[in-house]
């Protein structure tokens, strides 16, 4: 099927009828995306499901309406199916979005794919080959472009508000609760589990950022620096035991204790109750059994099988001469991101949870130094600063055939930033700088 791929690139969707969207892989975040479909039906409509897990699949045929026959068990069946919908949310595991997306393009659809493109630079560069193959359009879910906060700074470099961007510095400060949950005790805290290392799963927001800021000035070399440092079993305090509810002395002061974190303060229930995001309601008591039990979220920080750095700081040259550093710290009281650009005539400096950035610039006159400008944005309080469903909205407006916005993740223009990751990887574990021959498309 999809034999005949110029009419699948010519047929553009209606502009009156809704997008028709099939979810392939009903994770948290697909569903996140998903959900726009209940905020605008005139503009999205989820008209069916992969997922190889029976309940998550019955509880998003419940949500969404969809018919029985419209919901697969695996891709092979699905896209042995007549083309049924316009385009696909990929939400599958790291390691499975490009084995996934290139039987998708085949078979006609577009794609909204979530992030990292994939778990490797030759990947991601074979899936932007079959992309132009089959002439599909894939948009990368690299959120923190639609962000208000990131959108109107991007803004101000195209207007050259501060002249050439001269050095670009980038911050992401994972809070301790995040860390623990995500990043030792879950999915992500492996490699070979998660897919994907911690810089790759948690900052290639960041790295695509620089990227982004920069345009069409490509990065050259990278090199990076971090390491595994905090949580290991010869780092754990005394009294530490092996699962928190079971055998530690030291629970109740502990800032880690998944009682404290996941039932008090009820932090990250969507992740620790596992389908809880679908609508399965867990409640205290059972989950203090999980966690006591078989739940991994129930284990103690320094006694886990986790394996992927707690801090990393990447430096990354452009081949105009410009450099840009970014730092992840796992672990942090308060957590947030932020930018600072210094230019040839100015900078830019915030945080994206404040809510506000300033615009700089020098000021020689008798009694100034500079110059400021505080520009404030409705950010939202979400973890991306209002950007999930703004990417969904621009994602639809492309499929009906809408120039591309200034945020615009599609597939050509998200690569770069994949591959500064990956050669930090690379770097950090080799110790030497790498070079980004061939870099993007």
């Amino acid at each position: 099927m999809g034999n005949n791929v110029s009419e699948n690139v010519e047929k553009k969707p209606s502009e009156e009828a809704p997008i028709e969207v099939v979810i392939v892989g009903a994770g948290h975040r697909s569903l996140l995306y998903a959900s726009y479909a209940k905020l605008h039906p005139e503009q999205l409509n989820i008209v069916g499901v992969v997922e190889p897990d029976g309940e998550r699949m019955n509880l998003t045929k419940e949500r969404f309406e969809i018919p029985e026959d419209n919901c697969f068990a695996d891709l092979e069946e699905f896209v042995r199916r007549p083309k049924m919908a316009d385009a696909v949310i990929n939400g599958t595991l790291d390691h499975l979005h490009v084995a996934t997306t290139i039987p998708l393009l085949k078979a006609g659809y577009d794609i909204l794919l979530e992030k990292p493109i994939g778990v490797g630079a030759d990947e991601v560069l074979q899936l932007y080959a079959e992309a132009r193959r089959y002439g599909r359009k894939v948009m990368i879910c690299h959120v923190l472009r639609y962000a208000p906060f990131y959108e109107s700074i991007r803004r101000q470099i195209a207007d050259e508000a501060i002249g050439d961007i001269v050095s670009l510095t980038t911050s992401e400060n994972v809070s301790y609760h995040h860390m623990g949950m995500a990043y030792v005790r879950g999915k992500w805290g492996n490699k070979d589990r998660g897919g994907s290392s911690m810089l790759m799963a948690k900052s290639c927001h960041d790295l695509d950022i620089l990227t982004w800021m920069k345009g069409d000035v490509r990065p050259v070399k990278v090199s990076s620096f971090g390491s595994l440092q905090q949580f290991r079993p010869e780092k754990a305090p005394a009294g530490a035991g092996t699962r928190c509810m079971v055998d530690c002395q030291i629970e109740d002061s502990c800032p880690y204790s998944a009682r404290k974190n996941y039932i008090e303060q009820r932090l990250w229930r969507a992740y620790v109750t596992y389908n809880k995001h679908l609508g399965v309601s867990m409640s205290d008591e059972e989950l203090a059994e999980s966690l006591r039990t078989e739940s991994p979220y129930g284990r103690c920080v320094w006694h886990c099988d986790n394996d992927v750095v707690d801090h990393q700081t990447v430096i990354v040259e452009f081949e105009d001469g410009c450099t840009a550093t970014h730092v992840m710290t796992g672990g942090v009281s308060k957590p947030g991101r932020s930018i600072h650009i210094v230019g040839t005539q100015g900078e830019i400096q915030g945080e994206l949870e404040e809510g506000y950035y300033v615009v700089r610039h020098p000021d020689a006159r008798q009694g100034h130094v500079y110059t400021e400008q505080r520009v404030d944005l409705a950010v939202s309080k979400d973890m991306h600063g209002g950007g999930d469903l703004r990417l969904v909205e621009d994602f639809i407006k492309v499929l009906r055939g809408a120039a591309p916005s200034i945020s615009s993740t599609a597939l050509e223009k998200s690569i770069d930033g994949h591959l500064i990751g990956f050669a930090a990887d690379e770097s950090r574990l080799e110790q030497r700088i790498v070079e980004l021959k061939g870099v993007g498309v």
